[in-house]
């Protein structure tokens, strides 16, 4: 994830911009919508751009070209649904590339397509699929936010696998030897990245229950009940 600036080809590079692009169109009306419906949301939207800013800010070299950390992707996803974290990620990749010299604006496409694209609809997806068999709401959590973070890396893989086919192997070749590389530092870094997400929700469950409930993420809440119906 992060691609270096000019690191991929071309002709790459504006393919996974194309690639990207529609995700994140529908993913600022779907922001737009939210804002409009529910102003109060501003604040968790906010926290959940700067928790994955933070976090995909963590650089550790990994595989030429690129880098190995945190995304913070699954949170924002679990919260607001992948359209919007498309949004936010898009916003913390633009600003990265400018102001911290991760990733690049060449490869603006290539890293919005792994990180805030694959990643939160992976994440989400595993979240959704936890929840609905019935999992405790932190154990969805946990494989959610686990799954956002390495499927970001398995995306890049075989992005930079497709621009770098091995001589010999081919792409397939190739695939192996960058996921094998992300692997090693990937897997601990998901795992921690995965806690890490499960002591912010419990937070958010005691500080913004009302939004969590909201959002769905809690279940529905209760119907309000008159005075005295209880009696």
């Amino acid at each position: 994830m992060h691609i270096a600036e000019g690191y991929l080809p071309p002709v790459h590079a504006a393919a996974w911009g194309v690639a990207s692009a529609p995700f994140v169109v529908h993913g600022v009306r779907a922001l737009t919508r939210e804002v409009r419906a529910n102003p109060e949301s501003t604040l968790l939207l906010g926290a959940s751009g700067a928790f994955t800013f933070v976090l995909s800010a963590l650089k550790l070299p990994s595989v030429t070209g690129s880098c190995s950390h945190p995304t913070g992707t699954g949170l924002g996803a679990i919260l607001f649904r992948p359209p919007i974290m498309a949004v936010l990620g898009t916003i913390t990749l633009l600003f990265q590339a400018l102001l911290l010299a991760h990733g690049g604006l060449t490869t603006l496409g290539a890293n919005v397509f792994s990180m805030a694209v694959v990643g939160p609809w992976a994440g989400y997806g595993t979240y959704l699929l936890c929840r609905r068999s019935g999992a405790p709401l932190m154990v969805g959590v946990f494989l959610g936010a686990f799954v956002a973070d390495l499927s970001t890396y398995c995306v890049t893989s075989v992005q930079l696998a497709l621009a770098f086919p091995d001589p010999g192997s081919g792409v397939a070749g190739s695939l192996a030897k960058f996921g094998g590389i992300f692997a090693l530092t990937q897997i601990p870094l998901a795992v921690s990245e995965g806690l890490l997400t499960v002591l912010v929700m419990r937070l958010l469950a005691q500080s913004s229950k009302g939004d969590l409930l909201r959002l769905g993420v809690l279940g529905r809440p209760e119907p309000k009940r008159h005075e005295g119906a209880a009696a």
